[in-house]
Formats: structure tokens, C-alpha cells, sequence
């Protein structure tokens, strides 16, 4: 069979979601991966990995539990980087499995090769053994995602500079790294080797970082890195990247402060993977990091019959949005008008600690000029902040004094990832500051924070010492 309902190029998020929502309305699909197996970059290189990492190291360290044991204390002394590969294989293997049974089960084909359009309905699919097949579809997807970017200027080697889909195989856990790229990413991997006791220098050209999360959030989260001995190199630009006589790479500064280190992470951006696709031929364009452009509400590219969605549309580029808007897409391909998705999604940064933000930042409401109060909860207020052995960690909420409602909720600290959902429910469905007051949370749990924050914003925005002394 060469011709489908809807054919996907990429296997990642939303190629995924895209295939088996086609299938879900009996339609047939064709899921199109260059890979040896299915998941793209989120599986085999980007998400799932770098957060099985995360979690390894956390859990091998005893990161968690320093709180109560001291600074020094291990869960086991020597970690290596094959005690860290060796979780990341069993977890991808099982992420593969459970993909390869949902194509399965719902009737999805797959086939391995590099894709490129002939036409814009006919694909021509290159295997491993260089044959060329040619498959049509009715509806097609472009799902290939992106890869990282890697200017000429940065020597990479796969020895000791690496990009940020290597990093996850490094043969060796270093003593010292320097990351250039203060970006999501940059941060994530940073953090996490700083976790493992590893000196880490953040380089970043910009005098600040992850601007898109409140500043205030930002405070906390830069004060911690200080406190564990993370280097940060704010409007830091890399003019060079040389060797020293030990071989180390040495990151040469404007400013001349230069930065040594025996790896290095260059994780300043990534591209659209759209370059051997064949554009043109399908009447279509990238910009020039490689990205389509696409209609935001049907995920349309200029070619109407052909869709775009996951990272190589650019903002947000997260996997959850990604999937949704794959989702969203085989909808639109097949005539189903889906209700438009709600305002406002969570951001979800995996750095240690963690940070997730929903709705508005103060910097936000201010530039709307909405009159407002913010409520913070500290973990430590908590039992269950004292059980885990917190000592950090915060949650800040951000209420309208006019109506009321939650404006936002963002949350640095243990968990953050999954706490930030209970204000992102509230804040869709346009609740108030009254939600948090008159409902009772689970004790000990730390979405008692929700309720500690909230009082803390009405004591100072509607209760009595807000009131006007007369």
C-alpha cells in the first residue's frame, strides 16, 4: 500500500500523536522515521533522556535526601557515566515498546528511511539499503523536529565538546564544565551535572537568562546555583574555542576572562531538521534556522493539505504542546473543528531545582497595568517540606484585586513540574483566590503551598490589614 490517508515525517511527539489521532477517525496513516526506532529526538536524545539523567543522578547522589544527611551524604560514592546509560537504555527501550504497541494496536505503519517531497502529495522515502519507495498522502505532516546548532566556530569532537544530543552518551563524567547557551536546555544540563558535584560555568552573551520566567522566580533560583558554586558568566561572549597543552577546550572571552574546563556543552540553539526534506517541491519554505511557518489555529502550512507542528514550527517548542498540536492538525486534515486550546499551558523546566510557571509573570500583569496582589509560600512551611527535608523551594502566586482571579502561578523548588497543573486548572477555568481559601488540600503535601500563598495574598490584598485606617 502507497498511498495513506495521512502520512507523518517524524516520529517524535507529534508525529506520534498525529498518526494515532488519524487512525482514532479510521483514517489510514503512515509514520515515516529515519531512526532505527521510533520516538525522534524526544525519545532517543532530547526529553526522555536528559530527564532520565536527571532523575539518575538525583537518585544515586542522594540529592534529595541532603537535607537531612549533610552535604556529603551519597546514596553511592563513585557514580560513573555507565550507571547513568545504563537506566537511560532500560527506560528508552521501554518508551520504544510502548510506541511500537500504540502503532500497532491502532494500525499505523511505519517505515524506516530519510523522506523528501516529489511532489506536494508524493514523498519519496530512501531505505537503509538505498532503495526508493514513493507513498502518497491525502494530508501530510511534517513532524521531523530539530537538531542541535553547531557553528564552525566550536570544535566539536565527541571526545570533550560536545552538542546537546552527544551529551547524553558522554563516555566520562568530567570534574569541571563549562556551558555555553543559558537557554532551557543549557540550564537542564548544567544543573544536573552541578548535582553530581562537577564544577559547572554557565556562559551566557545576554546579562540575563530565561527571561520568560518571573523575575522574582529567577532571584531564588540564581541564588541557589550561587550557593552550590555554579559559575555564571552573564554578557559572556565566546569569541574562540581553543585546546590548552592538556588538551582541555578553553572558551576565549570578550571580556578576557577566558573560561577552561575539561568539557564543554555548546547548547546555544537548535534547527529546524527540514534540510534534506525538498521543500521547494512541495511549494514550501523555511526560515533560516530551518523552521516552517503554519497557520497557529490549524497548524496549515502554505500549502493547505500540508501540516507542520512540533519544535519545527518554533515557539514553544515543548513536547506537550507538541503533541497537541499534532493532535490538533490530523483533526483539522480529516474536518473536525476541535474546540481552540485554552490560554494558557505550563512551562516545565527540568533544572535542579526544578521550575514551572503558568499564566502571567508579575513583569506581565504590571505592563497590563492590572491592579494585583502576589502571595508566596515557602516549602519549609510545609510538614511535608519538613518530612522531604526542603530547605529551598518557593511558590508564588499572582491574584487581580479587582476580580480576584488567579493571574499566575509559578513555583521553583522539588516537584515543581507537577504541582504548577492544580493552578493551571484553576486559572483556565478562570478561578479565583476563594478556590485556594475554601478548599482542603491533602496533609502533609506540598500543594498545601497553594493555600499557604493564597493566604499570604489576602492577608495583604483583602484582609483586614488591607483595609484603609480611618
Amino acid at each position: 500500500m502507497s498511498t495513506f490517508d495521512l502520512v507523518v515525517i517524524g516520529s517524535g511527539p507529534s508525529g506520534r500523536r498525529a498518526a494515532i489521532q488519524a487512525a482514532k477517525l479510521g483514517r489510514t496513516a503512515l509514520v515515516i522515521e529515519k531512526h532505527k526506532k521510533v520516538g525522534g529526538v524526544s525519545v532517543h536524545t532530547g526529553t526522555i533522556p536528559s530527564k532520565t539523567m536527571r532523575e539518575t543522578v538525583l537518585n544515586l547522589s542522594g540529592w534529595r535526601e541532603r537535607g537531612f544527611y549533610g552535604r556529603a551524604y551519597r546514596v553511592k560514592q563513585d557514580i560513573s557515566a555507565a550507571d547513568i546509560q545504563s537506566r537511560m537504555e532500560k527506560t528508552l527501550e521501554h518508551e520504544v515498546d510502548v510506541l511500537e504497541h500504540q502503532f500497532a494496536r491502532n494500525g499505523v505503519k511505519t517505515m524506516r528511511g530519510d523522506a523528501a517531497f516529489r511532489s506536494a502529495h508524493e514523498v519519496e522515502v530512501t531505505l537503509p539499503d538505498g532503495e526508493v519507495r514513493v507513498v502518497t498522502g491525502g494530508a501530510i505532516l511534517i513532524a521531523v523536529g530539530t537538531h542541535p546548532f553547531r557553528p564552525d566556530y566550536v570544535p566539536f569532537n565527541g571526545e570533550n565538546v560536545f552538542d546537546s544530543d552527544e551529551i547524553v552518551a558522554i563516555p566520562k563524567l568530567p570534574r569541571s564544565l563549562a556551558v555555553i547557551g543559558a537557554g532551557v536546555i543549557g540550564v537542564e544540563y548544567a544543573t544536573i551535572f552541578s548535582a553530581l558535584e562537577v564544577q559547572v560555568t554557565l556562559i551566557e552573551p545576554r546579562a540575563t537568562f530565561l527571561d520568560f520566567v518571573d523575575k522574582e522566580l529567577m532571584e531564588e533560583f540564581i541564588h541557589e546555583l550561587r550557593d552550590r558554586n555554579v559559575a555564571l558568566r552573564l554578557g559572556a561572549e565566546v569569541t574562540k574555542i581553543e585546546f590548552d597543552a592538556q588538551g582541555r577546550p578553553v572558551c576565549r572571552i570578550a571580556t578576557g576572562r577566558d573560561v577552561t574546563s575539561e568539557v564543554l556543552l555548546f547548547a546555544a540553539g537548535r534547527m529546524g531538521a527540514t534540510e534534506g526534506l525538498n521543500l521547494a517541491a512541495a511549494g514550501l519554505t523555511s526560515d533560516h534556522r530551518g523552521r516552517i511557518t503554519v497557520d497557529p489555529k490549524t497548524l496549515q502550512t502554505a500549502v493547505p493539505h500540508i501540516y507542520a507542528a512540533g519544535d519545527v514550527i518554533g515557539f514553544p517548542s515543548l513536547a506537550s504542546t507538541s503533541m497537541e498540536q499534532g493532535r490538533l492538525a490530523a483533526c483539522h486534515a480529516f474536518g473536525l473543528q476541535p474546540p481552540p486550546p485554552p490560554e494558557f499551558f505550563p512551562y516545565g523546566i527540568y533544572s535542579v531545582p526544578e521550575i514551572s510557571t503558568v499564566g502571567m509573570s508579575e513583569e506581565d500583569v504590571r505592563k497590563r497595568g492590572i491592579p494585583y496582589e502576589c502571595g508566596i509560600a515557602r516549602f519549609r512551611e510545609t510538614s511535608r517540606g519538613h518530612i522531604m527535608g526542603l530547605q529551598t523551594g518557593m511558590m508564588k502566586m499572582i491574584f487581580s484585586k479587582k476580580t480576584r482571579r488567579l493571574l499566575g502561578v509559578h513555583i521553583v523548588g522539588e516537584g515543581a513540574t507537577e504541582l504548577v497543573h492544580i493552578g493551571q486548572a484553576v486559572l483556565n477555568l478562570k478561578g479565583t483566590i476563594d478556590y485556594f481559601m475554601d478548599n482542603t488540600f491533602n496533609y502533609p503535601t506540598l500543594a498545601e503551598a497553594y493555600k499557604i500563598a493564597a493566604l499570604d495574598a489576602w492577608n495583604r490584598a483583602f484582609g483586614p490589614a488591607a483595609a484603609p485606617v480611618v
